[in-house]
């Protein structure tokens, strides 16, 4: 009789622990495309020769029991940092975003999915103090690296875009 109480404990802890970590991971179908960026990032900017570092580390996590994605982000150990909430918004049938900052501007934008391991975001900006009031940027998961690409509307031109490739990361995003 203790063999199968045993067997019989061991399947519910099994079955407790599969359904507990898909519970964790879950996302809404609309999001869940971005179930591969969930976790921690790291780039280090190109800049040049003498010039200061510049470090971004950004975390994705699943929000509002995977009806979100909440991502934050800091530069050089919270110099500057943002918080973002990306949705499904069933009205425009597209996924939304806002993102707010610590410079004190904020933007809200969209997000086209271009394929299971791209896609493109497009931002207007509030309050930002460079004169940009737009943003571009296309992201690709690659090689278990994710590449941004992004470009800003500052003074009515855009800008070249510039290119930052992160790896995964232990590092945690730090906001003074």
């Amino acid at each position: 009789m203790t063999y199968f109480k045993a067997i019989f404990l061991v399947l519910c802890l099994l079955t407790f622990n599969s359904y507990a970590s898909d519970t964790f991971t879950n996302l809404d179908k609309e999001l869940a495309v971005f179930k591969p960026y969930l976790g921690t990032w790291q780039a280090d900017f190109k800049v040049p020769e003498g010039a200061k570092k510049i470090q971004d580390v950004g975390r994705w996590e699943r929000a509002l029991n995977g009806k979100a994605i909440h991502t934050k982000h800091s530069i050089n150990e919270g110099e500057y940092g943002g918080e973002s909430m990306i949705f499904y918004d069933s009205k425009k049938e597209s996924l939304v975003f806002y993102y707010f900052t610590t410079a004190g501007f904020y933007t809200k934008g969209t997000m086209k999915v271009l394929s299971p391991t791209q896609f493109v975001a497009y931002e207007d900006v509030t309050g930002s103090q460079d004169g940009i009031t737009k943003v571009k940027s296309m992201s690709e998961l690659k090689d278990d690296k994710f590449i941004v690409s992004t470009s800003y509307l500052k003074k009515g031109e855009w800008t070249k875009p510039e290119q930052r490739i992160y790896t995964r990361s232990t590092k945690t995003v730090q906001f003074k």
